[in-house]
């Protein structure tokens, strides 16, 4: 009895420890209430794959033109180009093709939801922060939509050149064949291309900003 209370103790502590750790490792790039619980998971992910905590930027506001911002969920500028998450977590049925929305289908079929196409969404996210920096135009951009949660995803048309759509758990394996199959990025100032990204993340931490963007979403969807 006593080597079973031990054993529970044990990994108790352990679970624990690795809470705090996990926690501790995220902090190193985000808040732990900046976005959602599935880009958290994505930070670490990227973290405990090498990726350094100061190329990785979460939950950025990209200013547009008239205080109109574009929020993106994670960008990774990395030696062979910018890599730029979209994250989504459903469960069921993921139904996609070339029109501006997908459908998600639940309870076997009782169910049906239609959200924005992920491929269309990060190809907007991309376009407007190309237009940060004149040197942009000349860097390869990735676009990767990962769909965390129980979700199966049945068909979703056609995928873009340099666009991929994946499960958290094929993650390491594509970030490596990107990183391995590309050419070097012709970066003319990384400096700028980083105060950028963190100017973006900065925005985020104004209420102000993140309100108005609530509220012209809110607005765009009727």
């Amino acid at each position: 009895m006593e080597v079973q209370v031990t054993i529970i103790v044990l990994i108790l502590g352990l679970v624990i420890y690795t809470k705090i750790r996990n926690k501790r490792l995220i902090e190193t790039v985000t808040k732990s209430n900046r976005g959602t619980r599935s880009e958290r998971k994505l930070v670490l992910k990227l973290l405990k794959y090498g990726i350094p905590s100061q190329t990785i930027f979460h939950d950025l506001y990209v200013e547009k033109r008239k205080r109109r911002y574009a929020q993106i969920d994670l960008v990774v500028p990395t030696s062979v180009g910018v890599l730029v998450f979209e994250v989504k977590d459903y469960s069921g049925w993921i139904y996609g093709n070339d029109s501006p929305r997908w459908t998600q289908v639940l309870a076997y079929g009782r169910e049906k939801h239609r959200f924005y196409n992920p491929i269309m969404q990060n190809s907007k996210h991309i376009i407007d922060l190309k237009k940060k920096l004149s040197q942009f135009e000349n860097i390869p951009f990735f676009s990767i939509i990962v769909f965390y949660g129980d979700s199966v995803i049945k068909d979703f048309g056609h995928v873009p050149y340099r666009t991929f759509i994946i499960k958290p758990r094929s993650l390491r394996k594509l970030i490596s064949d990107i990183l391995k199959n590309s050419d070097p990025a012709q970066y003319t100032n990384k400096r700028e291309v980083v105060n950028v990204l963190k100017e973006a993340v900065r925005n985020g931490d104004s209420p102000e900003i993140r309100n108005m963007h609530i509220a012209h979403i809110m607005n765009m969807s009727g």
